[in-house]
């Protein structure tokens, strides 16, 4: 299982698509080290720093900060204004060509997360557990460490911080439009503990104050529900175009053709009609936080 809408690597490799064999996939070595490394040289040969740089390619400092120490994939659009901006000659661009991989994240997952560093809006259904973006470390270690097959230490420091370097897109992406329904019962279950549930929705109630954050509970108790069919989550692009992901335990779908998302488009727009309102939703995640 990938535990968490941001699937994450195991030893068992999935694929991102239709189908396909499974296969182990290597780690990342040095191409954001390098890549950093690149941009950094090409940013002080144009005798910037990292605070005049940042709002020419449209990002905060502590984001270029993290790009160039290798700690963050670029996005594309960063990549493409950086390469002109510096008057790079086409290295900058070269350079990202063999950024394939990110370390803690599923191969088949790494598409979806790429387009989602400068998506204008993303919507998440979930009903088997909180999405990545949400969770704490707490209820994410927890997740980790059900994994079954087990994982190592080292795997599981791995993916908690990959998961928590994808939330700061929360934070980092002021005009991205985030919305999540949840169901009820993810909160009731109380996985990892009362504690760990306490800690998740305080964390939640924080977020949901974030004015680009919104989160609706489906209730417990609803006599009709368009999301049957699963979890899923849509996402538009800068030059609006429209892509779903639907996740599997051991695969991810990504999904273009027009006629499917229209039909997701659909059921996330019923399903936003029938889960509570922003407020109630609040309202119901203070009384479950008052219980524990």
């Amino acid at each position: 299982m990938t535990h968490g809408t941001d699937s994450i690597d195991s030893p068992m490799y999935g694929t991102f698509g239709n189908g396909g064999a499974r296969r182990p996939e290597p780690e990342p070595q040095y191409s954001l080290k390098m890549f950093g490394e690149v941009v950094k040289t090409f940013r002080k040969r144009a005798r910037l720093t990292q605070e005049q740089f940042a709002p020419l390619v449209g990002y905060s400092p502590e984001t270029v900060a993290s790009i160039e120490q290798g700690r963050r994939l670029p996005p594309p659009d960063f990549v493409e204004r950086a390469d002109s901006i510096l008057d790079a000659f086409g290295v900058i661009l070269a350079a990202a060509k063999h950024l394939t991989r990110r370390k803690g994240l599923a191969s088949w997952f790494r598409q979806w997360a790429e387009l989602e560093l400068s998506a204008l809006s993303l919507y998440t259904y979930e009903c088997r557990l909180i999405p990545g973006l949400l969770q704490t470390p707490a209820y994410a270690r927890t997740l980790f460490a059900d994994q079954l097959p087990p994982l190592a230490d080292e795997q599981i420091e791995a993916q908690l911080a990959a998961r928590l370097e994808r939330q700061q897109l929360l934070r980092e992406r002021p005009n991205t439009s985030f919305s999540f329904i949840l169901e009820e019962h993810l909160f009731l279950r109380d996985l990892g503990g009362a504690d760990v549930t306490r800690e998740l929705l305080d964390h939640i109630l924080d977020l949901s104050e974030l004015r680009n954050v919104d989160v609706q509970i489906m209730p417990l108790v609803r006599h009709h529900h368009s999301g049957l069919g699963g979890p899923v989550q849509l996402l538009e692009t800068p030059d609006h175009q429209w892509f779903g992901y639907l996740e599997g335990q051991e695969h991810g779908q990504f999904v273009s053709d027009p006629k499917a998302i229209s039909v997701i488009q659909m059921r996330c727009a019923s399903m936003r009609s029938q889960a509570l309102s922003l407020d109630d939703s609040q309202g119901l995640m203070r009384r479950m936080r008052g219980a524990r």
